[in-house]
């Protein structure tokens, strides 16, 4: 009974492994494409890694878009990370190097990034907006 019961005890801590490891593995590939996106200007696929319902309160202007697409980014950095203790949410500080591809010019912002895991779609989905290039 005793040895029934500790492998009963191993097969559940295995199968909360695997699905802590999924988890941590869905956000870190989630941050790995919207870096990817940023990393090579790929502006116009950024709206479609934002959470819908965030995108629905604050609409993202083709104004918006179009500055951004002025700028070649020539470096990603991420600052800081805080993670939610519940493991279902994070917050990065990146800063990101943009060069304005019509006055030659580099503008260096920081940009904040709010990540949580949408249990309904399955996915890590950002919460905060795209990066500002404008001063100030």
């Amino acid at each position: 009974m005793r040895q029934l019961a500790s492998t009963l005890l191993a097969v559940l801590l295995l199968a909360a492994c695997a699905s802590t490891n999924q988890a941590e593995r869905q956000r870190q590939e989630a941050l790995n494409r919207w870096e990817s996106l940023v990393r090579w200007s790929e502006f116009h696929a950024l709206p479609d890694m934002i959470h819908p319902d965030w995108l629905a309160e604050n609409p993202i202007p083709d104004l918006d878009l179009r500055r951004l697409e002025q700028f070649q980014v020539t470096q990603y950095r991420v600052r800081s990370v805080l993670t939610d203790p519940d493991g279902q949410g994070l917050e990065r500080t990146v800063e990101i190097r943009l060069y304005h591809k019509h006055s030659a010019y580099e503008r260096v912002i920081e940009h904040r990034e709010v990540w949580r895991y949408d249990e309904d779609r399955e996915r890590w989905l950002l919460h905060s907006g795209l990066p500002d290039p404008r001063p100030g």
